[in-house]
């Protein structure tokens, strides 16, 4: 009930801090259906202290190597892979209201938006949060240049509280009249996704679990989405299916929205429509989906709508990318290297090579990560090499549809590079109609 305080605010604040931190989603679960769905799929939960810890000692490795007194973050991604926290993800990586300095030696201080020093409370690694100051055009207009200079001051004390002397940072995004105005204060900044995504490269088995867990998940509202596959439906409705699955299991969006059917799926990369989706249509879709824990499950199937048999062209188009997926996971082990990796991958045959997939094999975590291995006819001069090594996941990708043809095929698994070989971590079966099967 409404009292008056007597005469300080600061009680009322702490109750009221506390009393948000416990009811915050990271705090509360994922809920029973969630936990329903693990506990029958075997997968054991994360250590999540530990693995906040172990991405900690990752991100401060990777700025000793590089010589940087600490890392100024921006992309929402990287701000929960440094403090497991979030707040409005998508709103906040084109608005930029909210950011992190993780000092080499010191602390992880979160700059977080009006009131929501609370959002971060259950993750254990930051260390003191403070009221972002954005100059992003939204709110300082005309004055940016003042805002930025308040903003710049705060970040230039910690850097020389905690750099010991040194006055070098990494930054992922910024805009230009930041970095101009740290240069005047004496702070020089480099690559910081550079960082970012070096330290994001191997998983932690407490990050494979939390991935297991969201590819459960995601797999789980890809049961559901095919279930309410029918003649009838339209593609957007047969996609807000995987929403719905994905944001009831504790997920956290969806990054595309890959789904179509019949001719739009080829070429590929049509996003859903309001198209009625036709007895006999191929239906294609990509989930790029970051579900529980934040991670990402990246998969992509191709399902036959309606109970017909398909035609001899589908199978077709469906088996050279099966066999396509089969042989590149094959060859995914540790000490391949990357180069080496795509020079022995099978390509789309020649009437499909013209609208083949951007990429063989990319990195994922808690989105899509480093490496990007292209085909090998497509490999630069400036295509970065690498050795493929233990703790490293890639999904394997294959888009089958012939240059001026009706229908396409998409199919991408996601691939945990292990001591010995590989592991696919997706399961979801393919449409064995398409296979041959019955």
């Amino acid at each position: 009930m409404p009292f008056e305080p007597d005469g300080s605010n600061d009680v009322l604040r702490k109750k009221s801090r506390l009393k948000a931190a416990e009811l915050n989603q990271h705090a509360l679960g994922y809920g029973a259906l969630a936990e329903t769905e693990w506990q029958a799929a075997g997968i054991a939960a994360p250590d999540l202290p530990a693995m906040r810890r172990y991405r900690l000692e990752r991100i401060r490795a990777e700025l000793k190597r590089r010589d940087y007194a600490g890392a100024l973050l921006y992309d929402p991604v990287n701000i929960r892979y440094a403090t497991d926290a979030t707040n409005m993800q998508l709103w906040v990586a084109h608005n930029r209201t909210r950011h992190c300095f993780v000092a080499t030696d010191g602390p992880v201080v979160l700059f977080d938006y009006f009131s929501c020093k609370h959002l971060s409370d259950h993750s254990g690694v930051v260390d003191e949060v403070r009221p972002a100051v954005s100059w992003a055009y939204l709110y300082s207009g005309e004055l940016t240049g003042q805002k930025v200079r308040r903003w710049a001051a705060g970040i230039a004390e910690l850097v020389l509280e905690h750099g010991g002397g040194n006055r070098r940072i990494a930054v992922d995004h910024i805009n230009p009249e930041g970095i101009e105005e740290l240069a005047r204060l004496g702070i020089s900044t480099g690559n910081g996704e550079a960082v970012m995504e070096n330290a994001r490269l191997i998983k932690s088995p407490d990050e494979i679990l939390a991935m297991r867990r969201a590819i459960v998940a995601c797999e789980a509202a890809m049961g559901e989405m095919e279930q309410a596959l029918r003649p009838g439906i339209s593609e957007n409705e047969l996609w807000a299916e995987l929403h719905r699955g994905n944001i009831a299991r504790g997920g956290e969006w969806i990054e595309t929205r890959l789904l179509s059917s019949g001719p739009r799926t080829n070429p590929w990369f049509q996003e859903c429509s309001s198209r009625t989706i036709e007895a006999g249509e191929l239906v294609a879709f990509d989930t790029d989906l970051i579900g529980p824990y934040g991670f990402c499950a990246d998969l992509s199937r191709t399902w036959l709508c309606g109970d017909a048999p398909p035609s001899q062209e589908q199978r077709d188009l469906f088996r050279i990318a099966a066999d396509q997926i089969a042989h590149n996971t094959e060859l995914m082990r540790p000490g391949v290297s990357f180069r080496d990796l795509v020079e022995r991958s099978s390509v789309p045959p020649g009437d499909c090579f013209p609208a083949r997939y951007g990429v063989l094999y990319h990195g994922v975590g808690l989105a899509d990560e480093y490496p990007t291995l292209p085909h090998a006819s497509d490999w630069t001069d400036d295509t970065p090499d690498g050795v493929l090594e233990p703790g490293m996941v890639l999904c394997v990708e294959s888009y089958i549809g012939r240059l001026g043809g009706y229908e396409g095929v998409k199919i991408e698994e996601q691939i945990l590079i292990t001591e010995s070989g590989n592991e696919k971590l997706s399961t979801y079966p393919l449409d064995n109609r398409l296979l041959g099967g019955c």
